[in-house]
This record gives structure tokens, C-alpha cells and sequence, in this order.
């Protein structure tokens, strides 16, 4: 199992820092998300229902005709694979492991691809595989370039596939509205921008021949009742959405501001993080995570990502263990 952002309980128990102490910046999850209200008493009662509009409510949100609910986008990521013969796949690195761990463990041929090698790798692949905007770098790419590498892999029946997870801050790059088309895949999240995911709430939107043998595959009840109650309720919620994504921005400017006031200038980043790339960052996760601030550590591409505090107080915690840690002199590490 690869390794991933939040376990608080386990840097608890390593650091010795009570969970209720801890910053958790490692996951990239809006801090203050969606306010869940009280449940009502009868999702609990009822198997989960396909007619309760939920599936009205998502379409009309994402602007799309099609889509399928699923228990988080990560059940998107290992069942899609298994929808394919043996295929060569470009996946964008560095990039969410996840997707080249579940290609490759299906038998297909997994290549890794640099941004700037994406155009060429095209042309010698059957699916490609983003994340956009980008995690960790919170790289995007121009609709015209996405709208032609989906054009010339769906004429010889491949498959984009654009995993969105980042997108609610900033929609009008979402390639939502397009993926009616044939050969093209939009995962979404409410785990991130809706600061819900402990609800495991996603959904895969493409063309109904593909949602068809999909849903056959994960079979039903792909959501608990409550968790369907709450991504209706969030997804409906128009106005906090708005504000969210005004504040989204102001803060991540302001996270920008703060790591290059203390040295640590993000090479990249979106609405819900920053990215800093340090050869020492093994030894920056390490001193951080010794002040109970939980950052992502990237060994791969020797960086962090930083997700946005909080609170006022988490926003001087960090400024404080930045001014401590960072101004330090870089080491490169020994290999």
C-alpha cells in the first residue's frame, strides 16, 4: 500500500504529541469545509436509494449529462484499469501514485511522464493519465492542448483520463462539460474542496457506455445513505461554494507569501496547496513534524507540499516553526 497524507494517529504515537495538537497540512483538504448539519435520523434506517437526486443534484452541479457516484474517486482509480486489455499508459509524474500503482498491478505496460514529454507520449499510448491541476505541482494545461491529445487518443479508442480532485476552486478549467465524449474520464471529489473526506464521496463522469460496464463492476450501494444525504446538501450549496473558492485564493496567496517570506519559496501550487521542492525536505517533514505540523512528504521528487492552516492560531504556529526550521542553510542529503 502506497504511502499517503493525514495519519495523524500515527505521528501522534511516533512524536509523542497529542492527536488534538497536531496541524494536519499533509492532505491537502480545505480546513474548513462544508459544515455538515444534524443527519437525519432515517439514513441511518434505510439502505442507500439511486432515486434520492442525488444524481440530479451532481449533474446540475458539474454541468454534465452523465456521471456515476462513487465511494471516493480512489475507487475510480483501481477499478478503471480492469475496464481495459492489457495497454500502454502514460501517467503524469510526479503526479498521484496511486493511478501508475493501479494501472501497473492490472498487467498493463505503465510508463511514467514528465509534464513537458506528455505531447510525445500521445502518440505511443493508449490512455494517458492526469491529475489536473496537478498534485503536487498544481500544474495545468491549456483546454486547446487536453481538447487534441483526447481528439487523437479516442480516434484509435483510448482514453484520457483527468482526475479533478483539485478542480471545485477553480471550474472553468474543468473538463467536466466535454466528457459526453467518448474516450474521455473526469474523476471529481467532494474530499478535498468540500473539506468531506471522510465521506468518500466521488463520481466519475464520461459517456454512458463507459458508466455502464463501470457501475456493473462495483456493483451497488457505492455510497451510505448518509454520506448521499451530505454530498446533496454540500453540492446544492451554491452560495458557501462561492465564498469558499474566494477564500480558497486569498489564503493560498497568503501560504505563498509566508513559506517565501521564510525562504521556502513554492516552486508551484494551487487554491489548496503549495509546493516546495528542497533536497533536504526529508529533514524540513522531520523538524516540522517534531512542532506537531504534519507536512507531505514527497521523497520521490525531494519536496513538500504544504496544505492551508486553519485557524489563526495554526496560521502563527506555522509562521513560528518556519521561523525556526526554514532559515536554516540547505543540505543535500547524502544518496
Amino acid at each position: 500500500m502506497l504511502e499517503h497524507g493525514g495519519k495523524i494517529q500515527q505521528a501522534a504515537a511516533r512524536y509523542g504529541i497529542p492527536v488534538a495538537e497536531w496541524i494536519d497540512l499533509s492532505t491537502g483538504v480545505n480546513p474548513r469545509g462544508w459544515p455538515v448539519p444534524l443527519i437525519p435520523p432515517v439514513c441511518w434506517e434505510r439502505l442507500p436509494e439511486d432515486e434520492d437526486g442525488l444524481e440530479e443534484i451532481a449533474r446540475d452541479h458539474y454541468g454534465v449529462e452523465h456521471l456515476l457516484p462513487v465511494a471516493g474517486s480512489q475507487v475510480a482509480i483501481q477499478a478503471l484499469p480492469r475496464l481495459r486489455l492489457p495497454a500502454r499508459v502514460s501517467v503524469l509524474d510526479p503526479g498521484y501514485a496511486e493511478h501508475a500503482h493501479a494501472w501497473s498491478r492490472n498487467g498493463h505496460e505503465v510508463r511514467a511522464c514528465a509534464a513537458e514529454r506528455l505531447d510525445e507520449a500521445v502518440a505511443s499510448s493508449d490512455v494517458v493519465v492526469l491529475i489536473h491541476p496537478n498534485n503536487p505541482t498544481g500544474a495545468r494545461f491549456p483546454a486547446t492542448q487536453l481538447a487534441d491529445w483526447h481528439a487523437r487518443l479516442s480516434a484509435r479508442g483510448g482514453w484520457l483520463v483527468v482526475d479533478e480532485a483539485f478542480m471545485d476552486a477553480t471550474p472553468q478549467y474543468s473538463l467536466c462539460r466535454r466528457a459526453t465524449l467518448p474516450g474521455l474520464i473526469v474523476l471529481r471529489s467532494l474530499g478535498k474542496f468540500f473539506g468531506l473526506a471522510g465521506a468518500r464521496v466521488g463520481f466519475v463522469i464520461s459517456d454512458p457506455a463507459l458508466l455502464a460496464p463501470l457501475r456493473e463492476l462495483l456493483g451497488p450501494w457505492q455510497l451510505s445513505a448518509p454520506a448521499r444525504w451530505v454530498a446533496r446538501a454540500a453540492l446544492a450549496d451554491r452560495g458557501w461554494q462561492s465564498d469558499t473558492r474566494r477564500r480558497l485564493h486569498a489564503d493560498s496567496v497568503r501560504l505563498h507569501a509566508l513559506l517565501a517570506r521564510h525562504g521556502l519559496r513554492p516552486a508551484g501550487g494551487c487554491a489548496l496547496f503549495q509546493w516546495v521542492c528542497r533536497p533536504d525536505a526529508p529533514d524540513l517533514h522531520e523538524a516540522f513534524a517534531r512542532r506537531g505540523i504534519l507536512t507531505r512528504l514527497l521523497v520521490g521528487s525531494a519536496s513538500l507540499r504544504f496544505g492551508l492552516p486553519g485557524k489563526p492560531a495554526q496560521w502563527r504556529r506555522l509562521d513560528a516553526a518556519l521561523s525556526e526550521v526554514a532559515r536554516r542553510p540547505c543540505r543535500q542529503r547524502p544518496r
